[in-house]
């Protein structure tokens, strides 16, 4: 029986071509499997936003995203604090009693809605229909508003209110308090938004 010869060219041409498709077959698999991962930008959309609070002065307010919502931080002045009580009357939900598990987690539901009496962490939109209300911090008669305003937030849609701890007024389009939504103190002046987990 003879051996017949080996065209080394062949084996060659079977080996590289082999390897190509190997390569290739794992560079399609590759971006296949990639999309099953979140995109950078998902993992930042959900990811909790650290904010420094040192520079914030009393009236004054920042806003940060956190999921794609505008996040607001105010640090409420000592007389803003003090009218808060006296609203209780006027308010559809004075002690965040309602929906709480969606719109006041259990460190919040105080006359201040917040952790620290002065500064208050609220998701900046509307619960009536999604718009952003704008801020009306002075107090007194302005459009829109009563005249015994006491500072605040105007939806400019449909004309809800909500006062200094984001608790919406009676007989307004929007049935709940503006969101309060998961956050923390890391320390004296840093603030995490989107974790409670220490609070």
């Amino acid at each position: 029986m003879s051996e017949t010869p080996i065209d080394s060219s062949k084996r060659t041409w079977l080996i590289a071509s082999g390897c190509a498709g190997a390569v290739g077959g794992a560079a399609a698999v590759v971006p296949f499997v990639s999309t099953f991962q979140p995109s950078e930008k998902a993992k930042a959309a959900g990811a909790a936003v650290e904010v420094d609070v040192s520079t914030l002065n009393p009236g004054e307010k920042v806003v940060v995203e956190w999921r794609g919502k505008p996040v607001w931080i105010v640090k409420r002045t000592p007389e803003q604090l003090a009218e808060l009580s006296a609203l209780d009357d006027q308010l559809a939900d004075p002690k965040s009693l309602r929906n709480p598990a969606e719109f006041t987690p259990e460190y919040a539901r105080n006359e201040w809605r917040s952790i620290k009496p002065e500064i208050l962490v609220a998701v900046g939109i509307c619960t009536h229909l999604g718009c952003s209300p704008v801020d009306k911090f002075v107090q007194g008669a302005q459009p829109s508003l009563p005249d015994d305003w006491k500072g605040g937030f105007l939806c400019p849609c449909h004309g809800s209110t909500f006062d200094m701890a984001g608790r919406v007024f009676k007989n307004k389009p929007a049935p709940d308090n503006l969101e309060v939504p998961p956050h923390m103190y890391l320390s004296e002046t840093k603030l995490l938004i989107g974790e409670d987990k220490k609070a």
